[in-house]
């Protein structure tokens, strides 16, 4: 049986996981993409406070939850959010000079 705590850090990290590859799929839109992790954030107590019914009492306050769930929703946040950004657009790297180390690899 996992515990109170693992269950709280697997949900931010799902919420975190879905947020960052909202946030990047819409920044390749448009540039307040990342305002949706922002409120995806917001709301990630309520969605711990409501699938995890065995919360301590420490546990029920939002506040507590995000200052608790804040690394793990951020990491998985950035990660998920510069993964589908960059797997969407596909960026090519510009050489500004064929004597570059980077061009020397890359055409070499």
């Amino acid at each position: 049986m996992v515990n109170v705590e693992n269950k709280m850090s697997l949900i931010f990290y799902a919420i975190g996981a879905v947020a960052g590859i909202v946030s990047g799929v819409l920044s390749t839109q448009a540039q307040m993409g990342y305002v949706v992790g922002l409120l995806l954030y917001l709301i990630s107590p309520k969605v711990v406070m409501a699938l995890v019914k065995d919360l301590p009492d420490e546990l029920k306050d939002e506040r507590v939850l995000l200052r608790k769930g804040f690394w793990g929703f951020l990491l998985f946040w950035l990660y998920f959010t510069i993964f589908s950004y960059n797997l969407i657009l596909q960026p090519e790297p510009k050489f500004y000079s064929n004597q570059s180390l980077l061009y020397n690899l890359t055409r070499g």
